[in-house]
């Protein structure tokens, strides 16, 4: 799992709610039309419970409610499936590949001064996550 130290610019009840977000993108089609509109709106949409209720014409409390069930089941799905787990820890393990491969590009480049141009176009896709095509002729 990610370490907490990477988030340290957000207080506890924003890590509280990147972690949710996070479930909801992974699990969120496992809870009802209801569940996930709730948590759409709170999560991606930033409504406070008020605004929620408002919209949907029903109380703050069913709002609440509906949110911390939400919650429960995303913390239940995720305990017993681990799909969000593994998911940041391969995208962390991919990205310490990719500056691993950035630096041994770099090196190459220092070293061999007639492939500057053709290393910056592969560095570039590699850190942007642009496709490359290494069968490509120059025009």
């Amino acid at each position: 799992m990610l370490d907490r130290g990477i988030f340290l610019w957000y207080n506890d009840g924003e890590m509280k709610d990147l972690k949710y977000l996070q479930l909801w993108d992974a699990y969120g089609p496992l809870l009802t039309d209801v569940q996930r509109e709730i948590c759409e709106k709170y999560y991606m949409y930033d409504l406070s419970l008020s605004e929620i209720a408002e919209e949907k014409g029903i109380s703050r409390q069913a709002v609440s409610d509906a949110l911390k069930t939400s919650r429960e089941l995303l913390d239940f799905y995720e305990e017993k499936l681990h799909f969000n787990e593994q998911t940041q820890k391969y995208s962390l393990e991919v990205s310490f590949m990719l500056t691993d491969v950035t630096r041994a590009l770099e090196a190459f480049k220092q070293k061999h001064p007639a492939y500057v141009r053709e290393i910056d176009d592969i560095i570039k896709k590699v850190t942007v996550g642009e496709t490359v095509d290494l069968d490509q002729e120059e025009n």
